[in-house]
């Protein structure tokens, strides 16, 4: 039996590219999927009811239980609709995969309030209005299943991306948090940071050979292993992309304990010493000295 088999997954931005290829193979591993996306372009602009219905389309036809939501994501009762799509079909939620976005890059210098604001509003208030009205749902059944997802721009940065790394970097704060709250809960946190020839990656230089290697569809089994019930891990991000799955950490170096403090030169010739990772550990704690 399938670790997804029956279980009731939401994917938000579900119509295209990644989110489309994480629905179809949920659907395929036996998921019962609501397909959400409300059709927009690249930057949020329009809308297109069709986008979803044509990948529930696609599940339908091969077998497979799907229903569509055009419900927005950048507000909180849009959020709700979503989370009650699943529950007014089947009853239940059991996971809910937040992959919604959309990009507005320009550089930092020329970057208007708007153009964060839209970027933020999307990727990272959206994961939390879908996954704050899905949370009551997996407390009371003692199950739930989060991943968010987030990018290299925001694990690394990227040029011209400051208000889309701002948003998935801060996703990756939001699952460390909520790792720690779902646990008595069995409700699991983690993010994905995936690899994916789609249209976000449209002004990327790619010839056939990436583009066939970078298919979406590979970075799915890792996605639905975190919606899955075989999975322990919780508060972890997995790189995925062109058939390579990798952990990315945060790593707390041994670094250096002064006495008394320092004046800035004393300071200044310690630096080299906090800085070197020898013997960094995985992780940290709030108050660990």
């Amino acid at each position: 039996m399938s670790g997804v088999e029956k279980r009731v997954v939401v994917v938000t931005g579900a119509g295209r590219g990644l989110g489309r290829a994480y629905a179809l193979y949920l659907a395929e591993s036996g998921a019962r999927v609501v397909v959400n996306d409300i059709g927009t372009g690249l930057t949020g602009e329009g809308t297109d009811d069709s986008v979803a219905e044509q990948v529930v389309k696609e599940i339908t036809s091969a077998g497979g239980e799907a229903v569509a939501s055009q419900d927005s994501v950048a507000d909180a009762e849009g959020g709700a609709r979503i989370v009650q799509r699943a529950v007014e079909t089947w009853g239940r939620i059991d996971a809910v995969v937040n992959n919604a976005g959309i990009l507005r890059d320009t550089s930092f210098a020329k970057m208007e309030l708007e153009q964060f604001e839209a970027v933020v509003r999307t990727h990272l208030f959206g994961a939390y209005h879908v996954t704050r009205a899905a949370w009551p749902h997996f407390r009371e059944q003692s199950h739930g299943r989060i991943v968010v997802a987030t990018s290299s721009t925001g694990l690394f940065g990227n040029f011209g991306q400051a208000n889309y790394g701002a948003a998935k970097l801060g996703l990756v704060g939001m699952i460390h948090t909520l790792a720690i709250e779902g646990k008595k809960y069995n409700i699991l946190a983690n993010a994905v940071s995936p690899m994916g020839a789609t249209r976000m990656t449209a002004n990327v230089q790619l010839d056939d050979v990436q583009t066939e290697k970078l298919d979406p569809s590979r970075v799915a089994p890792a996605v639905a292993y975190l919606c899955s019930d075989e999975c322990e891990e919780s508060g972890i991000v997995v790189r995925a992309g062109g058939g390579h799955y990798s952990r990315v950490a945060f790593m707390q170096s041994p670094g250096v304990t002064l006495p008394e403090q320092p004046t800035l030169g004393q300071f200044a010739d310690v630096w080299s010493d906090i800085m070197k990772m020898d013997g960094a550990k995985l992780g940290g704690a709030v108050g660990q000295f």
